[in-house]
């Protein structure tokens, strides 16, 4: 079964280990979310294409989920020193990345071109695209009329701004990267991973051709959402900002049986109590303990997750 993964942030990252873990390379495509990509210090950083990739490679820190394990803080430490912005956690061994990504993207390269190489580097097989080439950016606005970029929202502002909007700079004239389009083509089923779906679904939704290429397919998500709160990140707070209500774990299947036809949808065993209503739907949902903290729990979730592509798979050709 070839399978496209749609991710961003640490849970995109973890289910996208897991399905790694559960097919052959050439049977999984992974398309990450850029719109948290942002400038510091003249340097291109993609946090969540990082992410990814370094979980994909074994090198994430297995603490935080993001940046490299092992690092040290020197460069920052003097940066601090000289009065400059500490705000985003830059380590020494992850500053190597930005400042090659830099170079490279200086130098004529894509940013799926540069994203190739590293991933050859680190011993990544799989395919791992940017979501595009384009610079697009993620602009949040808050109650009081600001416009906020991501990492000014997320890591500067730690997420406290109410927000009542979310737009995607940019994307209306940007393309999918070179290759996304065909391996969604030959995808047998879109997995969306339990990532925010306002700021790493979305992103990748909002570039023109990738929507349409989604629709006719078997697209299985899991929920974010774990009994009420969201793993990590600001999502149960957003969906409290954008739409009045309080998070439960039907949230992520409302949200995209709204866009496209929603075949699977995969929740955390703690919220079993609520699979009759995402069924009432017409989607085929199922629950397991989705946390995902190690390898073999990533494994699990994974086939959980193909299991379901399966069953969704036989219901269509029992119509």
């Amino acid at each position: 079964m070839k399978i496209v993964a749609l991710a961003g942030g640490v849970g995109g990252a973890k289910l996208a280990h897991g399905l790694s873990l559960a097919l052959a390379p050439e049977d999984l495509t992974v398309i990450v979310n850029t719109g948290d990509d942002f400038e510091q210090f003249g340097l291109r950083i993609s946090p969540d294409l990082d992410t990814v990739c370094y979980t994909l490679a074994g090198l994430a820190n297995p603490r935080t989920g993001w940046g490299l394990k092992d690092e040290t803080w020197q460069v920052l430490t003097q940066l601090k020193q000289l009065g400059a912005p500490d705000w985003f956690k830059l380590g020494d061994r992850d500053l190597a990345t930005h400042l090659e990504r830099t170079r490279l993207i200086r130098e004529g390269m894509r940013l799926s071109q540069v994203t190739q190489r590293f991933c050859e580097h680190w011993g990544v097989k799989q395919q791992v695209f940017p979501m595009t080439d384009s610079e697009v950016s993620t602009e949040l606005l808050t109650s009081d009329g600001t416009w906020l970029d991501f990492q000014e929202y997320f890591v500067k502002q730690a997420c406290e701004p109410q927000i009542v909007d979310v737009h995607f700079k940019g994307a209306s004239s940007a393309l999918p990267a070179h290759g996304i389009l065909d391996a969604l083509e030959q995808a047998d089923a879109v997995v969306i991973c339990p990532s925010n779906p306002y700021l790493s679904i979305l992103p990748i939704l909002a570039i023109p051709g990738m929507y349409a290429n989604l629709i006719p397919k078997k697209i299985i998500a899991v929920s974010p959402i774990i009994n009420g709160q969201a793993v990590k990140g600001p999502l149960a707070k957003m969906i409290q900002d954008l739409t009045g209500s309080a998070a439960d774990a039907t949230f992520a299947a409302g949200f995209y049986r709204e866009r496209f036809d929603l075949a699977g949808y995969l929740m955390d065993d703690q919220d079993s109590s609520l699979v009759s209503s995402v069924r009432a739907w017409g989607i085929i949902c199922d629950t397991c303990d989705t946390m995902m903290p190690g390898e073999a729990d990533r494994l699990r979730v994974a086939n959980k997750v193909l299991s379901l592509a399966e069953a969704c798979s036989a219901r269509t050709e029992n119509l």
